[in-house]
């Protein structure tokens, strides 16, 4: 159970050189299990020349090789007899689930009972961190199956005491929040705005329903979206980032960074090159390796992996939440990040662009966008299709200046080309449902790169 508003406060609150000390013996022994019981660590070592003994702490795993989700699917069937990365045997496996695929053949992850207390973990420290009690029940909205999110949500919500409302979509009717009255959601930005506006199309105001507070995952955002969901509900919106290899990260109350885990997993940040450590501060990939206590056992582990998201260190001392585990800012997908004139623009800059105050008058905040060639082959056009309510009495004008003046402020290298006529940006509003991704399965793709040249 939580106490007071940690829920391990013996560990969330180490000073930093005891916690330092407490990464450097975990990291020690998770090098030394691997080397013992993964098939694919035992040759990787040996392939590498690496003496598991001579990794005695956090900088000597920039000697270590960083593998990737691509390692993971070349390491179990169909290209390998087995899976090379289960650690235990597998009567010791509590259960099997996989990523979504979304880039790829889904990676085929092993969970022992212990793995899933850690997980759980995890989530109930941000959980509590962000003022969850045993007086909360929770509406999750994300899928129960082969992802890790859900079922991890709701065994930390049993050991915070808190009741779980495990509906899986955000599609549902109003009278779970009239019969039940939840106090919180858990859902991505985009799965919280539709159900805050279907709530209002059907009489039902969401800031009157019971809900104290949102918790916004599954994908990166703009500060601009989550300031916008929480002025339709009326309540604080928190971040959450985690994944089936084991990140799970969480903003505390001050929503200042999340929070870090750092005893259970740990997060270097590395230069685009993958060859060594950034300063905190500097944005970087996001490379984690998982930290076993001693005597700890695993199903699968990952050392050095490469989750192919953006972040930054934003400070490793004490937060005014009390917690000292670092905090850094909201990962951005690589793969979501686009290049132009020399100047990186991800999704969440484009959304930043949509949700200005005054065009949400006009728009819903749904859109997509393209990055694709011009007339010359110097030139590239941004086009950007936003839904409307009613795309006849939309302020088209108003809408664009504030989207062009936003998404050009932090862009300064695309800005010069914009003025020069060489960068154009093109809005193109539809009505109701008028978007491409409305009829195509799966997550939307927000942002691509459509250039040939």
């Amino acid at each position: 159970m939580a106490t007071g508003s940690f829920f391990s406060p013996e560990v969330e609150t180490l000073e930093r050189s005891d916690l330092d000390t407490l990464i450097d013996e975990r990291i020690r022994y998770t090098i030394r299990y691997a080397a013992e019981h993964s098939p694919f660590y035992r040759h990787w070592f040996n392939e590498n020349h690496i003496n598991p003994t001579e990794i005695q702490g956090h900088e000597d795993l920039l000697n270590l090789p960083v593998i990737s989700g691509k390692t993971i699917r070349e390491h179990q069937p169909p290209v390998t007899p087995e899976f090379e990365f289960l650690s235990t045997d597998w009567n010791n496996v509590f259960s099997i689930q996989e990523t979504s695929g979304t880039s790829g053949t889904p990676k085929g992850f092993f969970l022992t009972w212990d793995d899933w207390k850690r997980y759980a973990e995890k989530y109930a420290r941000s959980f509590v961190s962000q003022g969850f009690s045993e007086k909360d029940r929770i509406v999750v909205c994300a899928s129960y199956g082969m992802n890790v999110g859900a079922n991890t949500m709701t065994i930390a919500a049993q050991k915070i005491g808190m009741g779980i409302i495990p509906i899986g979509k955000c599609t549902f009717e109003a009278r779970i929040l009239k019969n039940y009255k939840p106090t919180a959601i858990v859902g991505s930005v985009f799965k919280l705005l539709r159900l805050a506006r279907r709530l209002s199309a059907g009489g039902m105001k969401p800031s009157d329903t019971a809900i104290d507070k949102l918790v916004a995952g599954g994908e990166s955002f703009a500060d601009e979206s989550r300031a916008y969901l929480s002025e339709l509900w009326g309540v604080p919106v928190y971040n959450t980032y985690g994944s089936t290899e084991g990140t799970m990260c969480g903003e505390c109350t001050e929503r200042s960074g999340l929070h870090v885990p750092e005893d259970l997993v740990h997060l270097d940040v590395y230069d685009p090159h993958l060859q060594s450590f950034v300063k905190d501060g500097e944005c970087g990939r996001g490379v984690l390796t998982t930290l076993l206590p001693v005597g700890g056992k695993s199903g699968m582990l990952l050392i050095n992996y490469d989750t192919e998201d953006t972040t930054v260190v934003l400070s490793r001392d004490r937060c005014k939440c009390g917690r000292t585990h670092m905090r850094i800012i909201n990962p951005l997908r690589e793969a979501e990040t686009v290049w132009a004139f020399g100047n990186p623009f991800n999704r969440t800059d484009i959304e930043a662009a949509v949700f200005q105050a005054d065009s949400m008058a006009y728009i819903t905040g749904e859109y997509e966008a393209g990055l694709h060639d011009g007339d010359r082959p110097e030139e590239a056009v941004l086009r950007v299709n936003l839904e409307c309510y009613d795309p006849d009495h939309c302020d088209r004008t108003l809408v664009e200046d504030r989207f062009v003046s936003r998404f050009l402020k932090y862009k300064s290298l695309i800005a010069e080309h914009y003025h020069e006529g060489s960068f154009r940006i093109a809005l193109n509003f539809t009505g109701p449902r008028g978007l491409d991704f409305y009829t195509m399965k799966g997550r939307p793709k927000r942002l691509v790169d459509r250039r040939v040249h």
